[in-house]
């Protein structure tokens, strides 16, 4: 109810601070972060990646032809067409061999060394290309082979099955 003055017209209500929008105002901000989140959600969705799972394919393998007694490397590209990560967690090389994941690092003044890693993502929508500037499979001892030659890998992954692949044994640097 209005209040009346003593000459009977209306008047106006005490000053609160607050407006008649004021419950509206506080709710705008959740509001419009749903809105956008839900936005979002449906752009995901409609683009198809929502929920997909990581659908792996291995191409290039390329081998070292072994330049020393000790350890060789090979190469693989992986290339992930699904929504998901996935993450190569390890190596199986030819019999007789000994795969492992390794890194390149900056040891200091330029050199350059290796770190033996567990994992390395292979990304949504995306491609991990080894190289040996980056990542790749040392192989210890390294085994007999001549340029041309083709060699067994299987690759296996956290989340995807394992990948048996082939790789063609090349000289460094060809």
């Amino acid at each position: 109810m209005i209040p009346r003055s003593a000459d009977g017209t209306r008047a106006p209500a005490p000053e609160t601070g607050r407006t008649p929008w004021w419950p509206l105002r506080a709710a705008a901000v959740p509001l419009l972060a749903g809105l956008l989140t839900l936005g979002t959600l449906v752009a995901w969705t409609t683009a198809g990646r929502a929920g997909t799972p990581a659908a792996l394919s291995v191409r290039d393998g390329r081998v070292f032809v072994p330049q020393n007694p000790e350890a060789t490397a090979a190469f693989f590209t992986i290339v992930n067409s699904g929504g998901s990560d996935d993450r190569l967690i390890g190596v199986t090389a030819p019999a007789g061999q000994r795969a492992m994941l390794s890194r390149s690092v900056v040891t200091g003044k330029g050199a350059r060394g290796m770190r033996m890693i567990s994992a390395v993502t292979v990304p949504a929508g995306g491609t991990l290309r080894m190289t040996a500037d980056t990542v790749d499979v040392m192989i210890e001892p390294p085994p007999q082979i001549s340029p041309g030659d083709r060699l067994t890998f299987t690759l296996r992954f956290r989340d995807s099955p394992a990948v048996t692949t082939r790789a063609l044994a090349v000289r460094p640097g060809g």
